[in-house]
């Protein structure tokens, strides 16, 4: 936390972030994580993508603490983080600058006074749509039946994002290319049962 994550921090000012900028010059494409936790599914694509570089926002401490570990370990130089709200980075980023996000098992907020807490928003899915690309992929898993309705719901109503579902295997079953994280093993020992939901950003 003192000696490495200063030196992958995404830097916060006034001034936008182009997120090609915060890495080698060899990469070419950009995706973010919003919520790493303990960030199994970050450091599994960087590793598996070595030309994509990964921003990864997370707000608790120990899950950064555990990322920043791995990153070290292996050794990736395609890892940056934010340890804030990824709202701070979703104001920041260019226009069409993103070619995938990640939302995985974000909290559901399940009282319903609290809904409005909950990241699938039309505010966010405004950002959400002005950062990503034409065709750029929305990623969100969970395992929670309330915010997997929620999020279709909200995302429809939006209307920027096309829902990837063409049968009931293609939001069950997790695709090969997305790495499980200790939040989808949790849930599995509990009895609960993930949805992988993907959305394509609709071009401009």
């Amino acid at each position: 936390m003192r000696d490495l994550l200063p030196k992958l921090s995404v830097p916060i000012g006034a001034d936008n972030i182009a997120p090609l900028s915060l890495f080698d010059p060899s990469t070419e494409q950009v995706w973010l994580e919003i919520g790493f936790g303990g960030g199994e599914h970050l450091i599994a694509q960087a590793q598996a993508n070595p030309t994509v570089g990964l921003i990864g926002c997370e707000p608790f401490i120990n899950g950064v603490a555990k990322l920043l570990a791995e990153v070290d370990k292996k050794s990736l130089s395609n890892v940056r983080v934010h340890h804030n709200d990824a709202r701070d980075v979703l104001e920041r980023l260019d226009d069409a600058s993103l070619d995938r996000v990640f939302l995985l098992f974000p909290d559901p907020w399940h009282k319903k006074r609290h809904h409005k807490r909950r990241f699938v928003s039309h505010e966010t899915l405004d950002q959400l749509a002005r950062i990503m690309k034409d065709g750029a992929e929305f990623r969100v898993a969970t395992d929670i039946k309330n915010y997997c309705r929620w999020t279709l719901r909200e995302v429809r109503a939006h209307g920027i994002f096309e829902w990837q579902a063409d049968t009931a295997a293609d939001w069950r079953v997790r695709p090969d290319d997305w790495p499980g994280t200790r939040y989808e093993a949790k849930a599995g020992r509990e009895g609960r049962v993930p949805v992988y939901l993907t959305f394509r950003r609709k071009s401009r």
